[in-house]
């Protein structure tokens, strides 16, 4: 299937939906200056349709912390009704020449339509919980078993997912109910492992006029604001947890509106991540007990004046 360009001439809102401070300086530093506590690193996995700008969208962030044009994820410029990506792989975005940041993304083959096509949900199940190793090549045909040896069978804290994004494209006409329902089927397994969620919505500029002469338009587009309700509608992340922007494609130096749009997201996903590695740790008891004896202790020690 062909995905056919969607170009919209769109009215704009008076005001704005959502305020955003156009400036990428303060999320920039927010996300050079983050270090997750418990795990060395904080996971993000992201999923969706075939050709929706998963990789895209890892190498954008790539390139906006760094500054500079940066492709750590190999993506495809050929339009086609298959995955690119077919394996399980982690890409960490470098900082500086030997460090990188304490984030990862995971990439994984796009969701198809029908059955034997594309990533399985039960395979994106298991992702999450950690049980896919490094270089596992997805079988449509068959999900991974414990008998694999692309099985993790003692995953980490850090081998979870900590965050969990669904990827669409606003330049798609719709998206056919046999894929809805395997969203639904990983949405319900990230839920049940309380696995915090949200969307990005990409290809803003392909999909109307005035966001694609400007970027700041973004928030103004009557389209896309009707397109991300149907998407929120549809899949069930509420709009608050949707985040519209463009990936680098075509580009061969950064730009400051770009730039806002994907770090805006990234630091969502830093807040919400951090948030569900906080609930993964609770304080050990012991610590609560010894803390709460101490301050028993200095509280009948006589006073000396």
């Amino acid at each position: 299937m062909i995905l056919m360009k969607m170009f919209v001439f769109s009215s704009a809102l008076s005001v704005p939906w959502r305020q955003i401070s156009w400036g990428k300086e303060t999320d920039l530093q927010y996300v050079q200056n983050y270090k997750p506590v418990n795990v060395k690193i904080l996971r993000v996995l992201m999923y969706g349709q075939v050709g929706v700008g998963k990789s895209s969208f890892i190498n954008s962030v790539s390139s906006a912390v760094r500054g500079r044009m940066s492709s750590p994820a190999l993506v495809s410029a050929a339009t086609s009704d298959s995955s690119f990506t077919t394996t399980y792989e982690t890409h960490k975005i470098r900082r500086g020449i030997s460090n990188s940041y304490p984030f990862v993304f995971n990439d994984i083959m796009g969701l198809e339509e029908g059955m034997g096509r594309g990533v399985r949900p039960e395979d994106i199940k298991l992702a999450m919980m950690g049980h896919v190793k490094e270089g596992y090549k997805f079988n449509p045909s068959s999900a991974l078993s414990k008998q694999d040896a692309g099985y993790n069978q003692s995953p980490s804290p850090g081998d979870q997912v900590h965050v969990l994004v669904l990827v669409m494209s606003a330049n798609v006409a719709e998206i056919k109910e046999s894929v809805l329902q395997k969203m639904r089927s990983v949405r319900e397994a990230a839920r049940d492992l309380g696995i915090p969620q949200m969307a990005i919505v990409t290809h803003i500029d392909k999909a109307c006029a005035a966001t694609e002469n400007d970027l700041k338009n973004v928030y103004s587009s009557k389209h896309l604001k009707k397109k991300m309700e149907d998407f929120s509608s549809a899949v069930g992340i509420p709009m608050s947890s949707i985040f519209p922007l463009k990936n680098y494609s075509e580009e061969i130096y950064i730009n400051d509106d770009v730039d806002t749009l994907i770090l805006s997201a990234l630091t969502h996903m830093i807040h919400i991540g951090d948030d569900f590695i906080e609930k993964m740790f609770p304080q050990n008891w012991l610590w609560n007990w010894t803390s709460r004896k101490i301050e028993e202790f200095l509280a009948e020690m006589p006073v000396f004046t």
